[in-house]
């Protein structure tokens, strides 16, 4: 089967630059590699990175100062990191992040043959790589997949649950829904990305041209349709396959979907849910554990003025804690009662014992006299 599968996958899915469009060179004074006809850039490394099925990928990181997020760019078909490397460095510049591009097995001077479970491992060098080199945590990063390269994205996405976002663009639904449309899927097809959509707990954006004659837009708006947590798509009115790049609006929306994902990824990461329950924010068992300061605002209960009829799990806290707080004054009360009439009672009987004694004494003088 697997190579059924493979064979389907070399035949419609990937179309790697023949010649590749960039060869890497040493830099004899520093030993750095480099793209050959690309000036260096003191802000950009290129590298080269294993892979777990045994091929050698070419990467390139390119920074931007102070940045909050990065962006791991899976490029489409027929493309390689050299003809996407002035891409990058206008992505990262104009959306102020940090990028990692990377070339698939089998493209440019990456070793290995193209597959679909290549790239996925491919993928996977790529983001560790930013967790153990630059020491980039999962929640500030954004997988970018456009094309065929929405397949290892989404299959990444998958499996982590606490990413920042994800931008789809001009994505499929799978292999072989772009050539036939089929209405379920095959044991034989590549990148499920139908199937693999709703997993993807973050943000997703989706761009996708109306006038795409490759991969049709209703590929884009199943994908949508089908997400989690929805962003507001992109469809580029008259964009082709290959050049939303030149539309102001990609630009723009892509600036607006980054600001909303960096602003609130607190609020999102706790209403986000997780298969494994890690993600869902603990509650207590203890009713009498006070509420936790806090200098984030946002964690204070907030007022409203539409208040539902069943008390949230703070609020219902905060009203046992009163009700004890009642109930032990009460009792406080009650036994300051109780000793307060024990004290009288205690001073009436020592006032009749004095009394009793002054009795005797006087009937004890009468005895005296009488006697």
């Amino acid at each position: 089967m697997g190579g059924v599968t493979s064979s389907m996958a070399a035949k419609f899915a990937f179309f790697p630059p023949n010649p590749p469009s960039y060869k890497l060179i040493t830099d004899d004074a520093t030993g750095l590699l480099l793209l050959d006809h690309f000036p260096h850039r003191e802000n950009v490394d290129v590298l080269r990175l294993p892979t777990r099925r045994g091929t050698e990928i070419v990467a390139v990181y390119v920074r931007y100062p102070m940045a909050t997020s990065t962006l791991l760019y899976s490029h489409g078909n027929a493309a390689d990191i050299g003809q996407m490397y002035e891409l990058f460095i206008e992505l990262s510049i104009h959306l102020r992040v940090n990028l990692m591009g990377y070339d698939y097995s089998g493209y440019g001077q990456s070793s290995g043959k193209p597959s679909e479970h290549n790239t996925y491992a491919d993928i996977e060098a790529a983001y560790k790589c930013l967790e153990e080199s630059y020491g980039t945590k999962q929640e500030n990063i954004i997988l970018y997949g456009q094309s065929v390269g929405s397949g290892p994205t989404l299959d990444l996405a998958a499996r982590l649950p606490r990413l920042r976002a994800v931008v789809l663009h001009s994505p499929i639904l799978s292999g072989l829904r772009v050539m036939y449309p089929v209405k379920r899927t095959y044991w034989f097809d590549i990148y499920k990305n139908i199937d693999k959509i709703p997993l993807v707990k973050c943000p997703v954006l989706v761009i996708h041209g109306t006038s795409d004659e490759v991969v049709d837009c209703s590929h884009g708006k199943q994908l949508w349709e089908l997400c989690q947590e929805k962003y507001e798509p992109l469809w580029v009115k008259g964009g082709n396959h290959c050049d939303l790049e030149l539309y102001p609006e990609y630009l723009r929306h892509l600036k607006k979907f980054l600001s909303t994902v960096e602003k609130s990824p607190l609020r999102r990461n706790t209403a986000r849910r997780s298969t494994d329950g890690l993600e869902q924010p603990r509650r207590s068992t203890d009713c009498y554990e006070g509420p936790r300061k806090s200098t984030d605002r946002r964690e204070k209960p907030r007022k409203s003025t539409d208040r539902p009829e069943k008390l949230k799990f703070h609020e219902y806290k905060f009203t046992n804690i009163e009700k004890l707080e009642k109930l032990k004054t009460s009792f406080d009360q009650m036994e300051r009662s109780r000793r307060s009439v024990e004290y009288h009672d205690k001073s009436r009987k020592s006032i009749d014992l004095q009394l009793e004694k002054a009795r005797k004494s006087v009937d004890w003088i009468d005895r005296i006299r009488t006697g």
